[in-house]
This record gives C-alpha cells, sequence and structure tokens, in this order.
C-alpha cells in the first residue's frame, strides 16, 4: 500500500546562502531548512551537539530526593534492590544504575519480573518476597512503576521504602510513593525542560546525581566522571531501543553514547557488539543499535530471560560474556522464528475477516501467538496495513490475555487504551506503544469500542498516510561525500528520520530481484540520467512484481547510505516507497 508523499518546500536562495556560510553541501542546507532551521543560529545549535547542552539533573523532578536517599542508604549499608523492565529500556536502566551504585560500594541487587508470568511493572508479589527477605531493603524502580497505586499502597502498609522512577504516561492518580521521580511530574513548580527521556535516561540523569554526592556534592571523583562516560553508551542503546524522540538531550546521548560504546563498553557490551558484527564497522550508527544490538537483549526479555540480558550487561568475565552473548544470540534467532510465522497469521487474520477491510485499526488474537513477540509484529501490521494495531496473545496468566499495541501516523495510543478502560484489566505504555491485559471475553467488544475511538479522533485513514520528504534531488546529487555529510544531522531515528528525498523519471536498470530468507526483501538497480544505483527495500519483495507489471519509469522515494564493504565505499539507498511515473501523488507543503 503506497503513500502520499508531502514534499518541503525551500527557498533556493536561502539554501544557497546557509550552504555557503555554513560550509557545507547544498544537500545538508535542504534538509536542515526542512527541518525547520530557517535561521544560521538555529542550524549551527542543531550540529553542534555538546554534552554542555544536557540540563542539569537536579532540575529533573525528583532526582535530589531520590539521590539523598539512595547514598543514605549505601552509607548506612542498607540493601537497595533495583526493580526493572524486561525491555531493553528497563535492562539498561537497571544495568546501569546497578554500576553506579556497585562504584558507590553499595549493597546492590536487582529483580526483573517475568514478562510471561508476572507481566509488565510492579506487582504486589514481588513486592511482599521482597520484603520478607529483606525488610530494611530500599527498592528502587526505574522504567516502570508511575502507575503502581496498588504496589505503592501496599510497600507504605508493609514499611517498605520505595522510589519510583519512571517516564511512561500516568494516569489521574499517582502512587503514594516517599520519592517519585519524572521528567513530566506535575506540581512540581518549573517543569523540566525536556519531557521525553526514557527509562534509562531517567536512571542516567539520578546516576549523575549520585556520583556528584559521592564526590564533593557537585563534581563526581575521576573515577566516577569516567563510569558516567561509559554509561552513556547504556543510555544510548535504552533511548533508542525505546524509539522516544531523538531530540534534544535524547539526541546528545546518543551521540556521545555511540562513541562511547567503541571506546569503554564493559566486557559483556564488548561481546555483545562483536556478536551482532558491529564491533568492527569503525562508527556506530543508531541503527546498529536498533537493529542489531537492541533486538538481541531484547529477546531475552521477550522470551522470559531478561536476568540473562542484565548480567551480560553488568559481568566482568570475559568467558561469562561469551557464553552469555552467545545464548541471546540464538534467542534472537529463536524470535525471528516466531514472528515470522505470527505475521504471517496476522496478516491471514485481516485477509480473511472482510469486514475488517473499512476498519480504521486493527485488534488481532491469536491462541498460538508468544506474548513477548507480539510487539514487535504489531510494529510491522500497523506499517503494512497503515493503521494502529493491537494485538492479543491469547492463553495468559491467570486467564487474561496479553496485549500489545503499535501507533501508526501520530495516534495517541495510550489515550486510545484509556477511552476503553473499562474493558481491559491494565494497560500502560505511552503514546506510540502501550501494553494491556484482558478477558478474552472481552475482546470483541474492546475491539468495537477501540476502532470507534479511532474513527471519531484520528484523521489518517489508511491509504491515506503521508512520508515527508526533505527535498526533491537527482540521482547524480546523491555523493559520497554528501551523504557523509548528511550523518552531521544525526543520529537519526524517531522524530529525526534519516533524510527522505525523492527522485523522479528513473528506469530499472534490471529487472528486480526478490532476496532474504522467504524473498521477503526487494534488490533493485536504478539509472537516472546516466546515474547508476542500488536499491533495498526490506520486507517489501511483493513490489518486485509490481515493478515488472508497470514496466516503465517510476519515482522513487529513498534514504540514501554508504555501503562499506572489504575498504570500499559505494552509494546505495533504502526504498520507501515508489510510484508508478505518470500516477505520482504528491504534495508540496
Amino acid at each position: 500500500m503506497h503513500r502520499i508523499w508531502r514534499i518541503a518546500a525551500h527557498d533556493r536562495a536561502y539554501v544557497k546562502d546557509l550552504s555557503v556560510r555554513m560550509k557545507i553541501t547544498g544537500l545538508v542546507a535542504q534538509v536542515l531548512v526542512a527541518r525547520g532551521h530557517h535561521q544560521l543560529e538555529s542550524a549551527e545549535v542543531y550540529l553542534a551537539k555538546k554534552l554542555t547542552t544536557l540540563h542539569d539533573p537536579e532540575t529533573l523532578p525528583g532526582v535530589s530526593q531520590a539521590a539523598d536517599r539512595i547514598v543514605a542508604a549505601v552509607k548506612s549499608g542498607r540493601r537497595i534492590t533495583i526493580y526493572g523492565d524486561y525491555d531493553v529500556d528497563g535492562v539498561t536502566s537497571t544495568s546501569l544504575l546497578w554500576h553506579c551504585l556497585q562504584l558507590s560500594g553499595a549493597k546492590v541487587d536487582y529483580y526483573i519480573p517475568s514478562r510471561l508470568e508476572e507481566g509488565y511493572g510492579l506487582n504486589c508479589d514481588a513486592i511482599r518476597q521482597l520484603h520478607a527477605e529483606d525488610p530494611t531493603r530500599l527498592l528502587v524502580t526505574v522504567d516502570c512503576g508511575i502507575c503502581s497505586i496498588a504496589e505503592a499502597a501496599l510497600a507504605n502498609e508493609l514499611g517498605l521504602e520505595l522510589i519510583i522512577t519512571d517516564h511512561h504516561t500516568f494516569g489521574e492518580t499517582l502512587p503514594d510513593a516517599p520519592v517519585l521521580v519524572h521528567p513530566r511530574l506535575p506540581g512540581t513548580g518549573n517543569a523540566y525542560p525536556f519531557g521525553e527521556l526514557c527509562g534509562v535516561g531517567v536512571a542516567f540523569k539520578l546516576a549523575w546525581a549520585i556520583c556528584a554526592r559521592m564526590g564533593d556534592g557537585k563534581k563526581a571523583t575521576p573515577r566516577m566522571r569516567e563510569f558516567l562516560l561509559s554509561a552513556i553508551g547504556l543510555a544510548a542503546i535504552g533511548t533508542i531501543a525505546d524509539v522516544v524522540p531523538l531530540v534534544d538531550e535524547n539526541r546528545v546521548i546518543v551521540h556521545f553514547g555511540l562513541a562511547s560504546l567503541l571506546d569503554r563498553s564493559n566486557p559483556g557490551l564488548k561481546e555483545l557488539l562483536r556478536i551482532a558484527k558491529v564491533s568492527d564497522k569503525g562508527v556506530l550508527q543508531a541503527e546498529d543499535i536498533a537493529f542489531a544490538v537492541g533486538p538481541r537483549i531484547n529477546a531475552a526479555g521477550r522470551l522470559g530471560q531478561a536476568r540473562l540480558a542484565v548480567e551480560l550487561l553488568t559481568t566482568s568475565d570475559n568467558e561469562r560474556a561469551i557464553a552469555l552473548a552467545k545464548y541471546l544470540d540464538g534467542l534472537n534467532k529463536d524470535r525471528q522464528t516466531v514472528e515470522r510465522r505470527i505475521l504471517k497469521q496476522a496478516k491471514e487474520l485481516v485477509e480473511e475477516h472482510t469486514e475488517w477491510a473499512d476498519h480504521r485499526a486493527l485488534v488481532l488474537s491469536h491462541a498460538e501467538w508468544h506474548p513477548g513477540v507480539i510487539g514487535i509484529v504489531a510494529t510491522r501490521v500497523a506499517e503494512h496495513f497503515q493503521r494502529p494495531t493491537i494485538m492479543i496473545a491469547l492463553g495468559g496468566v491467570n486467564g487474561f490475555a496479553q496485549g500489545s499495541g503499535r501507533s501508526f501516523a501520530g495516534f495517541n495510543l495510550h489515550a486510545g487504551l484509556a477511552a476503553c478502560q473499562d474493558l481491559l484489566e491494565t494497560y500502560g505504555g505511552h503514546h506510540a506503544a502501550a501494553g494491556l491485559k484482558i478477558r478474552p471475553e472481552e475482546i470483541d467488544a474492546f475491539r468495537l469500542a477501540f476502532v470507534q475511538y479511532v474513527t471519531e479522533n484520528h484523521d489518517s485513514k489508511p491509504g491515506s498516510a503521508e512520508i515527508t520528504i526533505d527535498a526533491e534531488v537527482q540521482l547524480s546529487d546523491i555523493t559520497i561525500r554528501s551523504v557523509t555529510e548528511l550523518e552531521k544531522l544525526g543520529p537519526f531515528g524517531a522524530a529525526n528520520p534519516r533524510p527522505v528525498f525523492v527522485a523522479s523519471n528513473v528506469e530499472l536498470a534490471g529487472p528486480p530481484k526478490k532476496m532474504g530468507e522467504g524473498e521477503r526483501h526487494l534488490s533493485i538497480f536504478v539509472r537516472q540520467y546516466g546515474t547508476k544505483m542500488r536499491g533495498i527495500a526490506f520486507g517489501k519483495g511483493e513490489w518486485a512484481d509490481e515493478m515488472v507489471q508497470h514496466n516503465g519509469k517510476i519515482s522513487i522515494c529513498f534514504q540514501p547510505t554508504i555501503n562499506r564493504f572489504q575498504g570500499r565505499e559505494s552509494v546505495e539507498f533504502q526504498l520507501i516507497d515508489w510510484q508508478p511515473e505518470p500516477e505520482v501523488a504528491a504534495i508540496a507543503v
């Protein structure tokens, strides 16, 4: 299903002037203007990416109080337990704070709930267990807890000191814990300047504040400063994997974190980078983490073994690191197999239920689906059918079914679930991704209610989704120099995507080929005015047949990349969309 192309308009004179004054290619200048940098100062700040632009951690609501309590617990010898989540954000948050407390001399351990048996976040059974084992311990959550009203009440009842650090969307009532740390916490006076930190971003700020207190109160010791420079690598992994906007602080964290991963990784991270085949690249990109490193960490949590991922990121034993990385790599391969099967079943479900064709959202359920994998598949289903998607795995714990949803075209998924909460047992997350528990008998009613809410509150219809395009170019503009300079705009991810361009009057330079397992991907060579270039479209193998049937010139929408192989560099592109030349639907804005 193709999309509408929305091409940004440009003031050519200003683009040329910006290019000259900043000594950048016209292509980079065009993208800067397309993304709202209409003043020289704004463009310069955007390209600078300095650590000094990170906001003071003491301004993050709750951090000062949390750091004070944690340091007091360290000095008094109390046990500190980090209660994390099983996804990449939670695993990196747990590992980062564990490293910080270990360096501080704390008696520290961690607790990661089983995704399959306990589900997301704090749970009362775990709190009772932790209290029974050591009633004097300090419990610190990372990447969870902001919606844990009953669990916080139980901790108070038991006398278990609880600090909650989180970034997820909270409800009308906040948990009654001694300290809450959250970038968007209401009622705290001056708002924190950046509300889009993920869980590990919050953990990094808390660790920063702890390190300062372990120094002279304002500055960390040299040892702790070195730790923070390595910890920013863990923060980058979680930030990329959690798909939070890569702007402001997140962009700076990821930029410096990617460099730190190559220079300052511990044995576990080094082995993980090696087995993911990205350690020898010289320069890491956010996509390396998103598609190679993150999924291997995530596989452990999705298949119920997140503690092993934390162990990998915290171990100092080289042999153990090798064994764990190899095991996680195997889990990831298992996850990929399960994912392909579920995706196939999901597409078949939509095809079977023709009455869903006009639905503005999809709610799919199946008895054979693995609850740990459905979130990844929901992303692909949402993209394929161009509508918000919720996938539900039947046969969960205590008779409940577990669901995972992904947004599309900016729809606020958390608000959609909130509108249907009477039909749900629990739900949580944020606007782009969310999870839920539901009784199987309520699924049909929930589908109707959710689809109705999306219909009334979301403008984008399937088939009307747009692609924002930075500029129309000729393939001859896409050189190694220009693509290399485009990297200055990175790191790329949510809210700061890799630049997207359109080239028209393009012809195929050979038959399109399907490639990869199950012929899921597409490989093509195209030519425009004498310039020939190779492109790949991931997950779009079916386009090969469409292109052959068209048998004419096309326009392509793409993201340029540099292929580095055996010391050689060449420009290629990732094909995002294409249109038959006479039928191109584009809008200039």
